[in-house]
Formats: C-alpha cells, structure tokens, sequence
C-alpha cells in the first residue's frame, strides 16, 4: 500500500510532464500557416490551420471521408472549427460538410446563397438551418470580404455579385467562391470548380491572383487552368484535388502540359495523397501524406 502511494505522485507527474511537452510543441508550431489539401476522392476539402490556432475548412468533398481526414489533423478533443466554406453545392464539394456541420461546432458557414434542385441541396439548407439553431453564424460571400487571424488572411476575390436566391440548374461551377490567402510572403489561390468564364473576368478585372500555390480549378479539367489564368497567377506549386482512375479523365493531358509549360511543380492527391503545405511567411514546405 505505502508503494502505492508512492507512485502515485510519480504517476501524476509524468502525465504532467507528457502534457506540458504537447503544449511546448503546439507552441512551437504557432509560427506556422498550414494548409492541407486533403486526399478525399474526386471532389475538394482544403483544412487550414492559421499560425493563431484558428481552423477554417474550404468544401467538405463528395462523403463522410472528410470526418477521418480532420481526425488526423486536430486533437482528438477538439470538436470545433472557426469558418466552414462552402464554394458551391455541388455534390463533390458539398456532401461531405453535411457530416461536419452535424458533429463539428462551427462558428461560421461562408458560402454563396445560389439555389439548386435536389435532395442533397435541400438537406444543405436543413442542416445549415439546424447549426444556424445551435449559434452557427450564416455569411453570405462578398467580392473583397476578407478571414482575418493574426497575420494571416483569406480574402474573396468571386464572385463578383451577390448571388443570393439566383437558380442554378444544371452546374453551378462558375459561382464557386474563389479565395486568396496571404500569410506574409506567402500566397495561395484557392479556386473551387471555375473555369475559363471566370478566369477570364478575374483576369479582366485586375483581381489580385498573385500566389506561390495553386490549388488547381474542377480537378484538372481541360475547360479550367488557362494559359492566361497560369501567367497572371503565376505559382510554383500546383496541387490537384482529383479521385484515383475517376471516370472525367481528371486531371487531363491538356491541364498537365500546361502546369508543365510554365514549369510549375504538380502535386496530385490521387498520387501524392493529402498534401500538407507549411508557411513561416517567408518559405514554403510541401509535405505529402500517403
């Protein structure tokens, strides 16, 4: 009994210990911008970790898969997110955040306000309305709103006009929120499903899409990631959101030649798995997880 009682003191101090090195580690990582392209199939799920502990996530991709995926990058206590993006309701953006608004707190939904026909729109529009109940605040995407933590930022460069209640039948690409994040020196452009149309008129506009890495747009198809749109970006990084052998051809020959033409190093998540991308402001590391 008088071991016992000995070790227990002993005990308690090692869990301490074991405690205060995880904290010293967090700490450690606070100079660091994370961004995560995530390996979930054919669709989109970006997680982004700001160097002021904030959590933002970008699309939720086409299942549940999204759920193991933040597992692996939060603590396993932590059931909570800052900002949800949704880009547009398209199924492989979309169905995943389901699952996340129902387990996750969330403090923000960011997305466009379009109307779509379908069950899976409506069970969006169900389950906002639900996180809406437990205190989840609905923001509606503006050109130039601006994410703010720390010193970093994301700021909404598409749409351009509100498309709050606008019909969308068939595909609702070119709506998809596109988003510029700056943590000091480095930049990303993250650009949901648009294609030509859009790129077009950001480039016409003058918008900012100056970035280090691109997440490229709609998965690497031949109608996105012009040679305009690649001059005026101009990235040394590439990443590509695209499921293993998907039945789109994705990411086409065109898409690959033309990251090739500009010399700009590709990252796929069908080869590369989840690709981690760390920032201290000044120098990018690319880190794939298979």
């Amino acid at each position: 009994m008088d071991k016992k009682i000995y070790l227990l003191p002993i005990a308690g101090l090692f869990l301490l210990n074991i405690f205060a090195w995880q904290e010293v580690f967090a700490l450690a990582q606070n100079q660091y911008l994370q961004v995560s392209v995530l390996d979930i199939g054919q669709g989109d799920a970006i997680f982004i970790k700001t160097p002021a502990m904030h959590q933002i996530l970008i699309d939720g991709g086409p299942d549940a898969n999204v759920l193991g995926k933040l597992q692996k990058l939060m603590p396993f206590w932590d059931r909570s997110l800052d900002v949800v993006v949704l880009t547009h309701p398209d199924a492989d953006h979309l169905t995943g955040l389901l699952y996340v608004l129902q387990k996750y707190k969330v403090n923000y939904v960011v997305w466009t306000g379009i109307v779509r026909d379908g069950q899976l729109y409506q069970g969006w529009l169900e389950v906002l309305a639900e996180a809406q109940r437990r205190g989840t605040k609905i923001v509606i995407a503006k050109y130039g709103q601006q994410i703010t933590s720390g010193d970093a930022s994301i700021v909404a460069v598409s749409p351009n006009e509100d498309l709050t209640g606008q019909y969308f039948k068939d595909s609702s690409n070119e709506s998809g929120i596109v988003s510029r994040l700056m943590f000091g020196k480095s930049s990303f452009l993250f650009t949901a499903d648009i294609g030509a149309k859009t790129e077009e008129k950001l480039i016409s506009r003058g918008a900012n899409l100056d970035a280090d890495v691109l997440k490229v747009g709609h998965h690497g198809s031949r109608f996105s990631s012009s040679e305009d749109f690649l001059r005026a970006v101009s990235p040394s990084f590439a990443v590509i959101s695209v499921g293993k052998d998907n039945t789109y051809g994705h990411p086409t020959s065109e898409v690959l030649q033309r990251l090739e033409k500009f010399g700009i190093r590709v990252l796929r998540t069908d080869q590369d798995g989840s690709v981690k991308i760390l920032s201290d402001g000044n120098t990018i590391t690319i880190h794939p997880v298979k």
